[in-house]
């Protein structure tokens, strides 16, 4: 695509926009995921001047930002549920917890002691409860809500205390009694322990952190309901809040755009200069370019990139999984070059060994295991696979009656091993462009299209975890550019056509 032709740089900006995401066929759908944003464009709002960001506008796309990230791990992680998480006992803010929980329990037990018992305290647990319980009925239980209202009305309770004449184990039986009926299935032993428990202050106690697992069953039960709904809408809807966000602070788009122009830039610094070689060639034309090329090779860089650093704002809510998909490359990158210096140095003597390379395979995984922790050795690894390779080779040649690798022969196989981590390392470099060359072909499939492309020479032994790793960095990238490709087709227009842009910037102030 030629940069001074206008038409084709509008086709190609428009393949960056597509959305295959249909409405939903659901009102409720499109009630609780369009209702905020139905006034709103679905596409990125043109350029305007740097405005100051007031503290709420912040806080606004700060939520909103929240909320998108919330809903795209509901729907693309199929095992996202929400888990309680105790404070370490030996932390201070564990320690602090248990302290205060200690002293107000130990208040209510004293307060229940008294002759006549204070039941004050009580009593607004037990309203605090009946919301609880009020939370988890579904619309329509109005006979349990009548019912939980009428047994634990607080102002009846209130009157009763004045008389001294509250049935509390009567009434927490009522409550147990409640929470047997509204309960998942796995807490069905936790209500047998409370109604098992006498001392009405530790019963009280056990009754709330019951209380608790059930809130947390309920809403990961409703994560379950929603998440195909999200799936539906997915798209329209992270693209409706992403607006929001911009809308809300003008800069959310400046990462992404430095990582878009970072790539535009290798790409024209790789494009030869035709108008010096030659003599006839307009020097005022503008080279070929194309954004499909561009942003996928800025979608390949997220394999390398250091996530110390802050990854651009359109794929924040896939930074996780980027990351763990890059430290998985690095794992079969090492393994890959591993099995290609064997082969190299002793491949006629175990070429015909069936399933050797898998062999190698295996005494590699475990010892790269940890490999992207911080208190991982690499080299040391690398010693103690060469050691192993060595041994296990000896011992496939002593088996076929073959002489074993001499003591040169062994600490030149082990010597190229260890040598991998160094950097411009010809094996690693090698295994490296091929992987990225894997990687950029699978990118430049239809995302319809289901068939890999061919695995480049070396990768054969890692050949089942690279396809892995690629169908879910493909999915990532197709999807984030369904929900941001009118994003990105924006950014390129600023960037290969400036001129269009302020032309289009002062054409709209004129019109204001």
């Amino acid at each position: 695509m030629p940069l001074n032709d206008d038409q084709n740089s509008d086709s190609d900006s428009s393949r960056l926009s597509e959305s295959t995401a249909s409405s939903s066929d659901s009102e409720y759908s499109r009630q609780s995921f369009n209702s905020d944003s139905s006034s709103k464009p679905s596409s990125p709002a043109s350029a305007s001047p740097p405005k100051a960001v007031t503290f709420d506008e912040l806080m606004a796309a700060a939520k909103n930002l929240s909320d998108l990230t919330l809903a795209h791990e509901i729907a693309v992680n199929a095992n996202f549920c929400i888990k309680k998480e105790d404070l370490p006992q030996n932390s201070l803010a564990g320690r602090v917890k248990q302290i205060v929980h200690k002293a107000f329990w130990d208040v209510l037990e004293s307060e229940l002691n008294e002759d006549p018992p204070e039941y004050e305290h009580a009593i607004k647990l037990f309203e605090e409860i009946k919301e609880i319980l009020l939370s988890f009925l579904t619309p329509g239980a109005n006979r349990m809500q009548n019912q939980i209202c009428e047994v634990l009305d607080t102002d009846l309770i209130r009157q009763q205390a004045e008389h001294n004449a509250v049935d509390i184990h009567g009434l927490a039986n009522y409550i147990i009694n409640t929470m047997g009926k509204l309960c998942a299935p796995i807490r069905d032993d936790d209500i047998k322990q409370l109604k098992a428990t006498d001392n009405i202050v530790e019963l009280l106690r056990q009754i709330f952190r019951v209380l608790d697992l059930m809130k947390m069953d309920m809403a990961n039960y409703t994560i379950q309901k929603l998440r195909p709904y999200l799936q539906h809408n997915l798209v329209d809807y992270e693209r409706a809040k992403f607006q929001e966000i911009l809308e809300e602070t003008p800069s959310a788009l400046d990462l992404t755009t430095e990582w878009i122009k970072e790539s535009i830039e290798d790409e024209l610094s790789s494009i030869p200069d035709e108008s010096s070689s030659s003599p006839g060639a307009d020097s005022s034309s503008k080279p070929t370019i194309s954004p499909v090329l561009v942003l996928n090779n800025s979608y390949l860089k997220l394999l390398q990139w250091d996530y110390r650093k802050t990854i651009p704002e359109t794929l924040i809510t896939d930074e996780g999984r980027l990351q763990e998909l890059k430290e998985k490359l690095n794992q079969l990158k090492i393994i890959a070059c591993v099995c290609l210096i064997t082969n190299n140095m002793v491949g006629p003597a175990i070429v015909d060994v069936p399933d050797f390379a898998d062999e190698l395979k295996r005494i590699c995984v475990p010892l790269l295991e940890d490999m992207n922790k911080k208190t991982f050795d690499l080299k040391e690894a690398l010693n103690a696979i060469g050691v192993q390779i060595c041994n296990k080779v000896n011992r496939s040649l002593t088996e076929r009656g073959l002489p074993t690798l001499n003591a040169e022969m062994q600490s030149n196989l082990m010597g190229q091993i260890a040598h991998i981590v160094e950097e411009n390392n010809p094996i690693s470099s090698l295994i490296d462009k091929r992987i990225q060359f894997f990687m950029r072909s699978l990118l430049a499939l239809p995302s319809f299209q289901m068939r890999m492309p061919a695995m480049p020479g070396g990768l054969s032994v890692v050949q089942t975890e690279m396809e892995l790793v690629g169908s879910q960095y493909a999915s990532i990238v197709n999807f984030n550019k369904k929900v941001y490709g009118p994003f990105y087709a924006s950014i390129f227009r600023k960037l290969l056509f400036p001129e269009m842009a302020v032309g289009k910037a002062e054409t709209e102030t004129v019109a204001n």
